[in-house]
């Protein structure tokens, strides 16, 4: 860890390249290396949640914050740098305005060197038009998957983090517009093309839960997605105080000021049968996605002052203080209704208990052994996109090396067996 510098503290306010941007910089002009830390926080849309932003700012470990918007000023700086007793380097606010603001050189240096980046609220089609397919996209991935720093948002800068998002590109959807026209000329969705986040994969997020015309559009959301990707998809969303952070295992825990106030999270997820798909999702048709009442299965996570609820993101069925919910719709109807935990696990594992099998150490770094009585196996290793990065047949111990840091899914399969491990290379 790289500390001992001599700071030199500023407040700058620098408007650049014919309003290409405006930087407010606050603290040490001098970059730093700390020992940060990957992690997710997603905040719901209205004032920030306190002990969720300690934690994203404890993430940093000491480094530089950096805070892309499209609107506003510099209302996290002092938040970020003095009010929370979180000790940083530095603060640095980019107001951006233009595709060329996103892609100034010195923009892009800054998000690269620093060690959490939050995306403040706005129309997050301003985000899709001035950060997607450019050099910004690119630095922006490098710093989630390369450097694995610490990454948020909230409001529209919550909705631009799911690998799949609602761009509102045309505007913002109703409730019932969506219900009525799954695809409404409102529903402008991009699947799979701007940030690749872990444990997002397959995900939609919205915010400002607490507005009545959310929750059966963002039902529509996951139904526009699995119909047109033919996947289970998944759906991440907060009331307006309430947020989620996910740490390096996939573990997402909820803050908030419940039972103080009603703040919740939810988490949605196409019920886990083979026939998952909506009975009707077309254009100019009502949605039906039914399924005896069970399409969508619901986490409604109260957010506590501690944060001990949560919900493991790699099966998004391990949980704590979870009240469970089917979500349902039949002819732009939208229902809810107390459920239970439907155990599905995000990978379809089958796990056979008479065949021994264990992968060991886990933590990772450059081998893995494998302990079995089986002599004829494959394994497939996956990262935590669920894209394979590598195959072995009737391998005991398996080379490392050259896979990075992060989370991998490791299946190890015969004709009569399945089985999925979960480990982690630091």
């Amino acid at each position: 860890m790289m500390k001992k510098i001599t700071a030199l503290f500023v407040f700058l306010v620098q408007v650049v390249g014919a309003q290409n941007y405006t930087e407010y910089a606050t603290g040490s002009t001098v970059d730093v290396t700390t020992n940060h830390e990957f992690g997710i926080c997603m905040m719901g849309g209205a004032s920030e949640n306190d002990n969720a932003m300690i934690w994203f700012l404890n993430r940093a470990d000491g480094g530089d914050v950096v805070v892309l918007r499209a609107s506003g000023s510099d209302g996290y700086n002092d938040y970020f740098y003095s009010d929370l007793g979180v000790t940083i380097n530095s603060v640095t606010t980019f107001v951006i305005q233009n595709e060329a603001g996103a892609t100034d050189p010195y923009v892009l240096q800054k998000v690269a060197n620093a060690e959490a980046i939050w995306f403040a609220g706005g129309d997050q089609f301003d985000y899709v038009s001035f950060f997607k397919d450019n050099a910004m996209e690119d630095t922006l991935n490098a710093f989630i998957n390369t450097k694995q720093g610490v990454i948020g948002g909230t409001s529209a800068g919550m909705a631009i983090l799911g690998s799949a998002y609602f761009s509102a590109e045309n505007g913002t959807v109703t409730n019932a517009q969506a219900l009525s026209n799954p695809y409404h000329n409102r529903m402008t969705l991009g699947y799979n093309d701007f940030l690749e986040i872990p444990f997002l994969e397959h995900v939609i997020t919205d915010s400002h839960y607490d507005d009545p015309d959310r929750s059966a559009r963002h039902a529509t959301f996951l139904a526009r997605y699995a119909t047109d990707n033919n996947t289970r998809a998944f759906g991440i969303a907060c009331n307006e105080y309430t947020a989620v952070c996910i740490n390096e295992l996939g573990r997402a825990y909820v803050y908030g000021e419940y039972p103080d106030y009603p703040e919740f999270a939810f988490f949605l997820q196409s019920n886990c049968v083979d026939d998952f798909l909506p009975e009707t999702c077309v254009e100019g048709q009502p949605l039906t996605w039914n399924h005896s009442g069970e399409a969508i299965k619901v986490a409604k996570i109260p957010g506590l002052y501690s944060a001990e609820n949560y919900i493991d993101l790699t099966d998004w069925s391990n949980s704590q203080g979870v009240i469970w919910e089917d979500w349902s719709v039949v002819n732009g109807t939208f229902a809810n209704a107390n459920s239970t935990n439907p155990n599905c696990d995000l990978l379809s594992v089958s796990e056979t208990e008479m065949i021994f099998m264990s992968i060991s150490p886990n933590p990772f770094q450059d081998t893995i052994s494998i302990e079995s009585q089986l002599h004829d196996f494959n394994v497939i290793i996956y990262d935590s996109f669920g894209k394979q990065v590598a195959k072995f047949q009737n391998q005991f111990e398996i080379d490392t090396t050259n896979l990075s840091s992060g989370l991998y899914f490791f299946s190890v399969f015969s004709e009569d067996f399945k089985e999925t491990f979960k480990l982690i290379k630091p």
